[in-house]
């Protein structure tokens, strides 16, 4: 055949810098013929006449490929192997063992202890250029793995940092979300009210709160954003912001009378307002639920709006549980949304509960929900509790049931206890007088 037409055997790689090869053997000619062809095909070469002095080269140089004969004095090749492994190198080491072994047995014991690749003695010179091209081509897949590796691990680190400093920022964000009901209990002497908030993240999309109109009517109120994380968080502060009791002019829940003084408007009209400003001020791809209340100490009148929230829970002094509400639409969603104001006769020992779904949708192991039921079983327990007591009762029989340390969702509540003559005798009455009379004694 022409020299034309022979095929020839593809080129070496040739690597940034020569591949360090170590050459390990008790016969010096068979070391420096081996070396020889090496460095003539450029690689960077490295001799040792036994295992030992190989072991010493490999923990302080870079080696890429070893060339080990098995059969030495003192340490063989199988046992050099195995010790080269075990170094925990960064960087891969290919391994040939040179032997006249050729059982399955004993090249099963050296692919055990490591060895990548086996020539057989005497060494062809293309046989060998064969097996260092194998070699090579490990060695820089290996080196392509590594580098993508420690970019991988790069972006990790600074993924990381970032993850810190957003994380130093939510645990801050938290407590100015929790400055919102900086007052968790509140007496109006005639009304006692408790508040709880637990985000099942750093931040969350829940608020609860309660502030005083004037001596003798107080609003409560339980809110729950759409989603959770930084967006629902952001809109419960801005909804925090129209029920202020300290501003009545900035108050949602208030209306200004013709007089220009401001005056409390009902439920059902301050879910509206709510529900218009959601849609053509603020348009957010958010909607909440919420449930908004009202008492009235002179007439005894409890006047609320359910807007898509679980249902306010009415116990009544004799322990009678009674849901109120019919459900109504989330605010937010739907236009010219109109809501029902449901006005229900109360009176002194008369408790009101209002909790976030993060409590009655909570999942439970049989794949069913904490439920009514299970709202209603706990607050029958802890019917002798007051209202703080109550909402940590709450929370406690909640983890209990769902064997949950955290919770998938916000969980909230509100508890307004109606005090008697008794609790309350030094409540302000100013205004009652001026009303010609009360409906009962409180």
């Amino acid at each position: 055949m022409p020299a034309s037409q022979r095929i020839k055997a593809p080129p070496l790689p040739v690597p940034e810098t020569p591949r360090h090869v170590l050459v390990v053997d008790d016969s010096r000619a068979q070391r420096h013929m081996l070396s020889m062809q090496l460095r003539r095909w450029g690689y960077l070469v490295t001799e040792s006449e036994d295992a030992a002095a190989a072991l010493r080269v490999c923990a302080g140089a870079d080696v890429d490929i070893i060339i080990s004969d098995w059969m030495m004095p003192g340490m063989t090749g199988l046992e050099f192997c195995r010790k080269f492994r075990a170094l925990g190198r960064e960087r891969y080491g290919y391994f040939v063992l040179l032997t006249s072994k050729s059982e399955k047995t004993e090249v099963a014991d050296g692919l055990e202890a490591g060895a990548d690749d086996f020539l057989t003695k005497p060494v062809s010179s293309g046989e060998l250029r064969a097996r260092l091209r194998a070699g090579e081509r490990m060695l820089s897949m290996q080196s392509e793995l590594l580098s993508k590796n420690q970019v991988i691990a790069r972006t990790l680190d600074e993924l990381q940092a970032l993850y810190d400093s957003l994380d130093r920022d939510l645990i801050e964000a938290r407590k100015l979300q929790q400055t919102l009901i900086r007052d968790r209990n509140r007496d109006y002497g005639w009304a006692r009210v408790a508040l709880m908030l637990r985000n099942s993240g750093r931040v969350g999309g829940d608020l609860v709160g309660s502030f005083q109109v004037d001596a003798n009517r107080a609003v409560a109120y339980s809110i729950d954003v759409s989603g959770h994380g930084v967006a629902s968080a952001m809109m419960t502060a801005r909804l925090a912001g129209f029920l202020t009791g300290s501003s009545p002019e900035q108050n949602l829940a208030f209306g200004k009378m013709a007089d220009g003084s401001q005056a409390l408007l009902p439920p059902d009209q301050v879910a509206e307002r709510f529900n218009r400003l959601m849609l053509e001020e603020i348009q957010a791809e958010q909607y909440f639920t919420m449930a908004f209340a009202s008492f009235d100490r002179v007439s005894g009148l409890l006047s609320l709006v359910q807007a898509g929230h679980p249902h306010p829970v009415l116990i009544r002094r004799n322990g009678d549980q009674i849901n109120l509400g019919n459900g109504g639409l989330p605010i937010g969603l739907i236009a010219e949304a109109t809501y029902e104001c449901i006005g229900v006769k109360v009176e002194p020992g008369d408790r009101l509960v209002l909790v976030s779904d993060g409590l009655t949708e909570c999942p439970m192991p049989d794949g069913s929900d904490f439920g009514n039921e299970g709202l209603f079983t706990s607050l029958a327990r802890s019917s002798g509790l007051s209202g703080p007591e109550v909402l940590e009762a709450l929370v406690w029989d909640l983890a209990q049931s769902s064997h949950l340390d955290s919770f998938p969702d916000d969980v909230s509540g509100v508890v307004v206890d109606l005090l008697g003559q008794e609790a309350c005798q030094h409540a302000p009455v100013a205004g009652i007088a001026q009303q010609g009379k009360r409906l009962f004694d409180w």
